[in-house]
């Protein structure tokens, strides 16, 4: 099931015929309200969630969602008519999956959603990841820096995850974007020093293990 929030009806009811079509079950709604009444009940798969809403904005609605322990894993592809460097950057900082600016096509609707899908889903994976004095679970997304538990965000997890998946690996800005927001970002890499800078703060004593290649962009240190 996938989720459409979007206040236009014409829009809103395009949106799921053409998922519809394509072999998805879809459901809309026209504001943040209605659609955490259902998630009470009933969880989608993904949600389009348009950022112009009457009453709660996409932003916030999203704030919420990424809070919420049952919602926070829920793949969101944000839509916006304003299209400003702003508003992306603020959804993809919050989480958000990806991004379409209208007006879109359905097509490039439907191949964003498949994509965002293939991305989001769940395998196997290893049971704990340990780098000097740093350790992860990826199946209980659990952090142990020197015995004690590290709060980080989700996507501060999804970069750590990288790094240490792949010791001694130099990856570039525009690579780690694409891995962990999840798609080609052609505006400024900004947000991923922003985050490689709160996770380095959290990590305390083993924040060095994150290392700065000028002018390339980062790696994780082999540590024994």
């Amino acid at each position: 099931m996938i989720y459409c929030v979007e206040d236009d009806r014409s829009i809103r009811d395009l949106m799921v015929y053409a998922l519809n079509s394509a072999g998805f079950e879809a459901r809309g709604f026209d504001c943040g309200r209605s659609l955490f009444d259902t998630l009470q009940t009933e969880k989608p798969k993904l949600i389009m969630l348009d950022i112009m809403l009457p009453g709660e904005d996409g932003i916030s609605i999203l704030k919420k969602l990424r809070m919420q322990p049952s919602t926070k894993e829920i793949p969101v592809i944000m839509a916006t008519a304003k299209g400003t460097e702003y508003d992306k950057v603020t959804g993809l900082d919050l989480g958000a999956d990806d991004y379409l600016a209208k007006p879109f096509g359905m097509m490039e609707m439907i191949s964003r959603v498949k994509a965002v899908l293939r991305r989001t889903k769940p395998t196997k994976t290893e049971k704990y990841i340990k780098i000097g004095q740093l350790e992860l679970n990826p199946e209980t997304y659990v952090v142990v820096e020197n015995g004690e538990r590290v709060q980080l965000t989700l996507k501060e997890y999804k970069l750590l995850l990288t790094f240490m998946k792949n010791p001694e690996r130099v990856f570039t800005r525009d690579q780690l974007l694409e891995i962990v927001w999840g798609m080609d970002y052609a505006g400024e890499t900004r947000t991923v020093d922003v985050h490689v800078g709160t996770l380095r703060t959290k990590l305390k004593e083993c924040r060095n293990y994150i290392e700065t290649v000028r002018g390339v962009g980062y790696r994780m240190g082999k540590r024994i």
